[in-house]
């Protein structure tokens, strides 16, 4: 089971060659991921560990996630299906969920999770998955702005119900449900009511993959 709290400690040592001859504490860290004291505080006291918050981290920083929650360094890391996720982790990408983004296919970074912590998120299923931001609030309360998807790109039948990532020729990439109409258009739809439906042609959208899983921005 991972503990918050030896995570913190490990993320102290980061801190720290940054800050030469000061001592690091919580609130450091709290400030390091963006959250606020009073919420880490809780975080800390219930083990509840801020994923999103810390993928964004170890990215900026360029360290393994692997060797901060797993004591894995990189070139000893013997991955066992049984036990991990391999996730392409796209730090920089955004899906829209309210205008255009652009398309991933390159600069991600592999990062390997407990069966356990990805079984939790997405469930059974295809363990080849790729992790994504969502950029906008056209898909609130369902997934919210900032918040990390895991996206399955063997899923990409849109009659099924879901949510999927959509590419598109004009407006770029979008997370959206999708429904295709009686006239052959396609159309995107948000949660949000305040954002209505978007109609565009099929030639016009390739269906990236479905979202199986989220990790919401705390």
């Amino acid at each position: 089971m991972l503990i918050l709290g030896e995570i913190i400690e490990k993320l102290k040592d980061v801190i720290s060659e940054s800050t030469t001859g000061t001592k690091v504490f919580n609130k450091d860290v709290a400030s390091a991921l963006h959250i606020p004291q009073a919420t880490f505080a809780t975080m800390k006291k219930r083990n509840s560990i801020p994923y999103e918050e810390i993928l964004e981290f170890c990215a900026l920083k360029k360290i393994s996630v692997n060797w901060l929650f797993f004591d894995q360094a990189v070139d000893m890391l013997k991955v066992e299906t049984e036990k991990y996720f391999q996730v392409r982790y796209f730090a920089d990408i955004r899906a829209s969920a309210g205008g255009g983004a652009e398309v991933f296919d390159e600069g991600f970074e592999m990062i390997t999770l407990d069966e356990k912590i990805m079984h939790t998120i997405v469930g059974q299923g295809n363990t080849d998955l790729e992790a994504i931001h969502v950029d906008g609030e056209s898909m609130d309360p369902t997934l919210q702005d900032g918040s990390i998807v895991f996206v399955d790109r063997t899923q990409t039948n849109i009659n099924k119900n879901g949510i999927f990532i959509a590419s598109t020729t004009t407006g770029g990439l979008f997370i959206k449900r999708i429904h295709k109409r009686v006239d052959g258009m396609i159309e995107l739809i948000s949660d949000n009511s305040l954002y209505p439906p978007q109609a565009i042609h099929s030639d016009e959208v390739i269906i990236i993959g479905k979202v199986v899983g989220n990790i919401e921005r705390f």
